[in-house]
């Protein structure tokens, strides 16, 4: 943010939370469930994905999500007033299907979101995502693609002309090509918003790590958390490994934003024992639209 804080969820806490530069943490507002992911919007709120909730298990130390809630209710895109902290929901099914657990959202220039619901797991069963074009008053979300497997987090390239996304449990990173706000095109012609449309991979991360947010830098490089080997992982446009940046301390590291100076700082949060950090980038992040506008 302007004033040099960090917005963040903490998903257990049920929070959308501010770390203000010195490290104290206060809570901008309780969202109840899980909220998982958060933008500003075009009118400075916040945009929450809330995906209903995890059980919670302590590993040796480490805090880690399990299945689905026992108090799960469904997921929601929820609106936060950052002056006031009011929650209001705006979403909670597409097109006649309910959301299950969305995951990550990004804004376009024209002031529309995609989000991604990943969707629930339970003892013997796993939801298929999808990803979901939507406006920020609450009056139209549209799929973009479904079914998908376990899709995480999304992005767009700096020229808004392709959609990336990550494939938690291949730890692949794919895109789409876009023709226009919400709409993906193959082969020279639209795909239904239902066909479950083909993507282009661009990377997998090597060894068994899973991917889970991401950004992009001014380079195009799409830069994402992997959890496992506990690091951020980075692709160039045409899919050449980048760079594995290892993140100290935490194997699941799960989300990466730019700030600071010149926005050549990478802010990482480390979920498994709960610390955000602060990297140095090769080169500045790409701007997030209608941040400190």
């Amino acid at each position: 943010m302007a004033d040099g804080s960090i917005l963040l969820v903490e998903i257990e806490r049920q929070t959308l939370s501010r770390v203000l530069p010195d490290g104290t943490v206060t809570v901008v507002a309780d969202c109840g469930g899980g909220p998982n992911g958060a933008a500003i919007g075009p009118d400075g709120a916040v945009y929450i994905c809330n995906n209903g909730g995890f059980s919670w298990r302590n590993v040796e130390g480490m805090l880690l999500p399990g299945v689905q809630a026992t108090d799960y209710r469904g997921g929601s895109i929820q609106r936060v007033d950052l002056a006031s902290g009011a929650v209001t929901t705006l979403y909670t099914e597409a097109e006649g299907w309910p959301l299950k657990g969305p995951n990550d959202i990004v804004f376009d220039r024209h002031g529309g979101f995609y989000f991604t619901d990943l969707g629930k797991g339970r003892e013997q069963e796993l939801d298929r995502g999808a990803i979901y074009y939507a406006k920020a008053d609450g009056s139209s979300v549209i799929a973009v693609a479904r079914p998908l497997i376990t899709p995480n987090g999304v992005g767009l390239s700096p020229a808004e002309d392709r959609l990336y996304f990550a494939e938690t449990m291949t730890g692949r990173v794919r895109y789409w090509e876009l023709d226009s706000p919400g709409v993906i095109k193959a082969a020279g012609h639209q795909l239904a918003s239902t066909a479950g449309a083909p993507s282009v991979l661009l990377g997998t991360v090597p060894g068994d790590g899973r991917v889970d947010s991401l950004a992009v830098d001014s380079e195009g490089n799409v830069c994402v958390a992997t959890l496992g080997t506990g690091a951020v992982t980075a692709f160039s446009p045409q899919g050449e490994l980048r760079a594995i940046v290892p993140v100290p301390g935490d194997p699941m590291v799960t989300n990466v934003c730019f700030g600071g100076p010149d926005l050549r700082t990478a802010y990482i949060t480390a979920s498994a024992f709960g610390t955000l950090q602060a990297h140095e980038w090769h080169c500045p992040g790409h701007p997030l639209n209608f941040l400190n506008t």
